[in-house]
């Protein structure tokens, strides 16, 4: 299957205090997944097979529970196209 981009914003249910270091521990287990991947303001944005990283969607939510959220709002966004899509060819011309 081609190359796609899936970005992934987690919004766990936790006292104020809690969020980051919650939303911390996804981003850990995305880093260890061996994906390609970005950390941005309002969401992480990862490359690979489509397959791979809805699995990694679907932990992240497991994750946020059992770091203490007792409810997970997810936003999920997918780029997809037949030929495959990298993050590079979106913003590459923006990096210095």
């Amino acid at each position: 299957m081609a190359v796609v981009n899936v970005s992934l914003q987690v919004l766990p249910v936790v006292i104020e205090e809690d969020i980051y270091p919650v939303v911390d521990r996804v981003i850990e287990y995305i880093a260890k997944a061996g994906v390609k991947y970005e950390v941005g303001p309002m969401e992480t944005t990862m490359e690979g097979e489509l397959d791979e990283l809805l699995d990694i969607v679907k932990a992240a939510q497991h994750i946020c529970v059992e770091n203490g959220a007792s409810r997970v709002v997810s936003i999920v966004k997918i780029d997809y196209k037949p030929e495959g899509v990298t993050m590079n060819e979106k913003i590459g011309k923006y990096r210095k």
